[in-house]
């Protein structure tokens, strides 16, 4: 099943579309009782989505600020999906509750507007776990490496594996191309696998050399058999599975080098080395 809707180029999660939903009904609900009410809650409730927003960044780029300090200006590119959605909530509750103390029967809508959206959030997530209660494993294709080799994604079970899937026409993907580049240098215990989504080789060899990148593991899937195989057909979509070849997290869009931690930091606490045995 495809996790996102594809309007042209523009591809967009169904975890973003949910989110959107839960906010605007949290809204509309705070604006109703509001207005039974006879007082004005547009300014209180958009103030409150920006101080959520600003919070859920803040608190992402906090927990990872080494990654972000080494170019500060990343902090800005919220297209990396560096939230903390917890904070967020949170803080746009307090915000809302301090507001309501200036203003006489603002406190049922901002409460409304919080257990609206959180309850939506809940359900949709409840509901995504209920259609995927069926573990999804590295699927069993082989695919040619640049040097004609082939090559089988399930091999790649026993250590916790990416794969990105990817092409050189895609801006986003050549913009984490760096990203993912470190990396894999960084991360030896990690497989990164680069599946290229509908070219050939020289298309892919001639797009590393022109920007200098070395990678290992780039595999060819000129007919994007590891997209449909994994319900994707966004670019770029990176998958991540854990050491037994189950998938454990994905991400629609873009990674930043914090982003990325945060990932490969969850993958590696989800799977842990094997037990040795005792020597004899």
């Amino acid at each position: 099943m495809n996790q996102s809707l594809q309007i042209g180029p523009l591809s967009l999660p169904y975890s973003v579309l949910l989110a959107l939903f839960a906010i605007a009904l949290g809204r509309w609900v705070a604006r109703w009782m509001a207005k039974a009410a006879g007082i004005e809650a547009e300014p209180t409730l958009t103030r409150m989505l920006f101080v959520g927003l600003f919070a859920a960044r803040l608190a992402f780029v906090w927990q990872w600020h080494e990654q972000y300090f080494d170019a500060p200006l990343s902090i800005l590119d919220i297209r990396d999906g560096g939230w903390e959605p917890t904070a967020g909530v949170v803080a746009a509750l307090l915000f809302g509750l301090q507001r309501a103390q200036r203003q006489a029967g603002m406190r049922k809508p901002v409460f409304a507007a919080a257990i609206t959206t959180g309850m939506v959030l809940m359900l949709g997530g409840f509901a995504s776990v209920l259609m995927s209660t069926t573990p999804v494993p590295l699927p069993p294709l082989a695919l040619a490496s640049l040097n004609g080799q082939s090559v089988s994604l399930a091999g790649f079970a026993g250590k916790p594996t990416v794969v990105n899937l990817w092409a050189t026409w895609c801006p986003p993907c050549v913009r984490e191309m760096p990203v993912m580049q470190q990396a894999q240098a960084a991360n030896p215990d990690v497989n990164i696998v680069f599946v290229n989504q509908g070219e050939d080789s020289a298309a892919i060899a001639g797009f590393l050399k022109r920007n200098g990148l070395t990678l290992r593991n780039v595999l060819l899937d000129p007919k994007r058999l590891t997209g449909a195989a994994l319900g994707h057909s966004a670019l770029p979509t990176t998958l991540f599975f854990d050491a037994q070849g189950k998938l454990a997290d994905t991400r629609i869009g873009e990674l930043s080098q914090a982003t990325l931690t945060q990932r490969l930091t969850i993958l590696r606490a989800d799977s842990p080395p094997p037990q040795q045995l005792p020597s004899p």
